[in-house]
């Protein structure tokens, strides 16, 4: 009983979910479909039947003006860096999982090198990071304590850069809009004044097309902004867990028994002054 009593319960949310997608299916199309609209109901004998036409896209794109192109441009940048970003602060990019459990198998097999040649052959915000600081092994705890915390923050700061980038879109934007408001008001006006204020219609319609500018760099600006701040938290979790994964993985690192060697194929520059490797005559300190 209470088994066709679910399945009856089951049938009838399925039937609720076709009818909700249906309404959601005609409202889109009502939504997006120009249409024309009749005003008043039936005109009155010696009246003109009045219609209201649904301006499209193009139509709205034309009547911004020339700072519809920038604004595209900004939307579209927009759109770019928030599908980007939205991977970069991805702890699973930032750290694959892969990558994570071969390096922590060669650290377990105390293989340093090849540890240090997979990092180099995955290139990824974990492995670089891992890289370097197994090039700093043979200087000690602290040098390689602080090349993990310096590539952190080196990654840290990359994709921080990028996220400016949406806040500058959303500062910009409006700005943009609101200088193509300013120039088209300037022209509406300069209209005006040549030819009178006849027909106060026309600068109605005009002040209505101008204002399309503003209204669009709002429409960019804000998204950016909620994007800007969502991003920037996002980006604070994943270096946070990347901190922890690397702090794990070099924990209890043996670095008296790696004390001056060389793992990584870094060149090294600093070498014995040249007065001291010269021979017995240098015995005089050098001058700067």
């Amino acid at each position: 009983m209470q088994s066709k009593h679910s399945m009856q319960l089951k049938s009838l949310t399925n039937v609720a979910r076709s009818f909700a997608c249906a309404a959601v299916l005609f409202g889109s199309l009502a939504i997006f479909t120009p249409v024309h609209a009749q005003e008043g109901g039936a005109p009155a004998p010696g009246q003109t039947k009045v219609t209201v036409h649904k301006k499209s896209l193009l139509d709205i794109w034309h009547e911004g003006g020339w700072v519809m192109y920038p604004l595209a441009a900004c939307s579209t940048a927009l759109v770019w860096l928030t599908v980007d970003l939205w991977m970069r602060t991805s702890v699973t990019k930032m750290a694959p999982p892969a990558f994570i459990q071969q390096l922590q198998d060669l650290f377990r097999g105390g293989d340093y090198v090849g540890a240090y040649q997979f990092a180099k052959n995955n290139p990824a915000p974990a492995t670089d990071v891992s890289r370097v600081a197994l090039s700093f092994l043979g200087d000690g705890q602290e040098s390689t304590e602080f090349a993990i915390m310096d590539g952190i923050n080196k990654v840290n700061a990359s994709i921080q850069t990028r996220i400016n980038y949406l806040s500058v879109i959303g500062v910009c934007t409006p700005m943009i809009g609101l200088t193509g408001t300013v120039t088209g008001m300037m022209n509406a006006f300069e209209n005006l004044g040549s030819s009178g204020i006849g027909d106060p219609s026309g600068l109605a319609k005009a002040i209505g097309e101008v204002l399309i500018a503003t209204a669009s760099g709002l429409f960019i600006a804000i998204p950016a902004f909620m994007f800007f701040y969502f991003l920037r938290n996002r980006l604070q979790a994943s270096v946070h867990e990347l901190q922890e994964i690397l702090g794990s993985l070099f924990r209890k690192m043996p670095y008296t028994h790696l004390k001056d060697c060389h793992v990584g194929e870094e060149e090294f520059y600093a070498a014995t002054p040249n007065w001291i490797a010269g021979g017995a005559a240098s015995t005089e300190p050098a001058h700067a």
